[in-house]
């Protein structure tokens, strides 16, 4: 596969993923910041090599073999973000960019090697994640901070929002993986949220409350 046709089936896994369906030809055009024809063309030679399912006007899906040849550009895309962080000490909010030219590296055996030195990582340093050598992912029950009631309290597992804005945000505020978050309250008025942060009580708002992930404890 061509590094492009790689970023589609990424992108189309991604979309798949979130809405749990088929997608169309406008979200991967949005996703991808192309044009819808440029989409089309691109479905049609993935077609061809039964990675997607697609007709015309309806939806677009992953074929089996399109779902596990996603799942290892994700697989390699994040254990380089493992390494990156983990070998290198490089911060969160670095390394998605610099794991987008590495995910195109064709060597299996180097990606095995890799996991194995890593310790065979479950999840990459967003808390996304991390599918084995088969496909197989373990995923953990988590959702978002901003859905919690009153004096619940959960560990940070994961961020919806991954962009450089974000992770310096929450570096700022000091909330990390690992975090352990009770949630105080929120103002009817713009949602805002109260929380408390290992012992430390912070403001934040729905925006912010909306794009973490815990799990409760």
């Amino acid at each position: 596969m061509t590094f492009s046709e790689e970023n589609y089936l990424k992108s189309i896994y991604h979309l798949t993923a979130s809405l749990e369906t088929e997608v169309s030809t406008n979200a991967i055009a949005e996703m991808m910041e192309t044009k819808a024809s440029s989409v089309t063309d691109m479905l049609k030679k993935l077609a061809d090599k039964d990675l997607v399912n697609y007709k015309k006007y309806q939806g677009v899906s992953l074929t089996e073999n399109g779902k596990l040849a996603a799942k290892m550009i994700v697989r390699k895309h994040r254990l380089w973000e493992v390494f990156l962080v983990e070998k290198l000490n490089f911060s969160w909010d670095e390394v998605h960019d610099i794991a987008e030219q590495l995910e195109h590296i064709k060597s299996e055996q180097l990606i095995n090697r890799l996991d194995d030195f890593l310790g065979n990582p479950t999840e990459d340093p967003h808390g996304d994640p991390i599918p084995d050598a088969n496909g197989r992912i373990v995923k953990i029950e988590k959702q978002l901070l901003a859905e919690l009631s009153v004096h619940q309290v959960g560990v940070c597992v994961g961020v919806k929002d991954t962009s450089s804005e974000f992770l310096k945000y929450l570096d700022k505020q000091e909330i990390a993986l690992g975090s352990k978050i009770e949630f105080l309250s929120k103002e009817s008025f713009d949602l805002s949220v109260k929380i408390k942060v290992d012992g430390r009580e912070l403001s934040i708002s729905n925006k912010i409350a909306s794009n973490l992930f815990v799990k409760l404890i």
